[in-house]
């Protein structure tokens, strides 16, 4: 294919036409690729990959974010959103309210999909996520639950004395379908002894989402990016997903995390002042493109990117574009006020204007519904 010629640089583009062909690029290239300033080929090549493997069909789901609690042990230095447990604006929500938001959304959009997940809540007994499961397939049987990250599961494993394994099966019993990808954050324990050392470590979180898909458990995969990881990290970090994708092809998607510093401890010591910049963002959607060779679905997370730049991503080789969210809470927490919730219409629009198709689709990319 041809590449723009005004800064060709041959390594790049030789590196750029293996993936394009569908070879698998090596950390080495990948390293490569995320220190190029290169990017209208980066996006001309992840474009192309991406036409290649899902076509010109950019999906979302109807979907409702809840965050069931923020009262959490971890403390990570990049998250404005959590509180201590003596923290008057700490929470737990109520099986019942967790009920009724749903209820709610239901009657506005018809959600198909509920997402779950909060903090490292060590007052909450494993019978309360549980009961979220059983209640809520009682009473809405045909709803998508995704909940709970790897992160969340390995504490509450561990909480209770119990294997991920153990708690994993009991939940898929309770009406779990799918996981989210969060609790990824980099995977790189040098970096998360600085900004999440309460976590679990890299390795355990590839390890619960192993055997969640062993289970037939399907997740997504994230990354958070632009704190104190550097390119080298980020590209590792991407491969590692590859590796485990490659074994259990448990993953629906990739979906890369913005950083937001506003009122995290990484900006109240002046480590990271700024949020990344939009070329970053682009950057590294492509490079996700262009290094998973096996995934399907790159996502562009609105919620963080912002919706225009979500839109200018879709020709960066995402090719869906989350959904409507409904009142999302831990971005917000963290200064993403006017982003956190969209209506069928304007994801739509802005679907339509970046030229491609919207659809409707299911949590693990059927299609429902094809937007006129």
């Amino acid at each position: 294919m041809k590449f723009n010629s005004e800064k060709f640089n041959p390594e790049i583009s030789e590196i750029l036409e293996r993936a394009v062909k569908g070879e698998k690029i090596s950390e080495k290239d990948g390293i490569v690729l995320m220190n190029s300033n290169d990017l209208l080929n980066l996006g001309i090549a992840a474009d192309k990959i991406r036409k290649n493997k899902v076509g010109d069909i950019v999906s979302f789901v109807l979907n409702l974010h809840i965050n069931y609690t923020n009262i959490c042990v971890s403390k990570c230095e990049f998250c404005a959103y959590y509180k201590d447990k003596e923290d008057s604006k700490g929470y737990i929500m109520s099986i019942n309210e967790i009920l009724e938001r749903i209820k709610k959304a239901r009657q506005i959009s018809n959600i198909s999909e509920v997402h779950i997940v909060g903090s490292l809540n060590q007052e909450i007994p494993v019978e309360y996520y549980e009961n979220i499961l059983i209640e809520t397939r009682k009473n809405f049987p045909d709803l998508t639950i995704k909940a709970f990250t790897a992160t969340e599961i390995f504490f509450i494993a561990k909480q209770n004395k119990s294997t991920v394994k153990e708690i994993l099966e009991r939940f898929k019993d309770a009406g779990l379908n799918f996981m989210p990808g969060g609790g990824a954050e980099i995977l790189n324990d040098e970096i998360r002894s600085k900004i999440c050392p309460n976590k679990l470590k890299s390795d355990e979180w590839l390890n619960v989402m192993e055997t969640a898909h062993k289970l037939g458990i399907q997740s997504n995969a994230t990354m958070l990016y632009g704190h104190i990881e550097s390119n080298e990290d980020r590209v590792r970090h991407i491969l590692k997903l590859r590796d485990l994708q490659e074994k259990t092809n448990g993953f629906l998607g990739f979906i890369p995390l913005s950083f937001h510093p506003k009122g995290t401890n990484l900006n109240n010591k002046g480590l990271v002042t700024m949020p990344v910049s939009g070329i970053d963002d682009l950057k590294v959607i492509a490079i996700a493109r262009i290094l998973l060779n096996n995934f399907d679905n790159i996502r562009a997370y609105w919620v963080m990117l912002g919706k225009n730049l979500a839109q200018v991503a879709l020709h960066y080789g995402a090719n869906d574009f989350d959904g409507t969210i409904g009142n999302e809470n831990i971005t917000y927490a963290a200064g993403k006020i006017s982003e956190r919730s969209a209506d069928i219409e304007e994801l739509k629009n802005l679907i339509k204007g970046a030229n491609r198709i919207p659809i409707i689709r299911t949590t693990d990319y059927k299609i429902l519904k094809i937007l006129d």
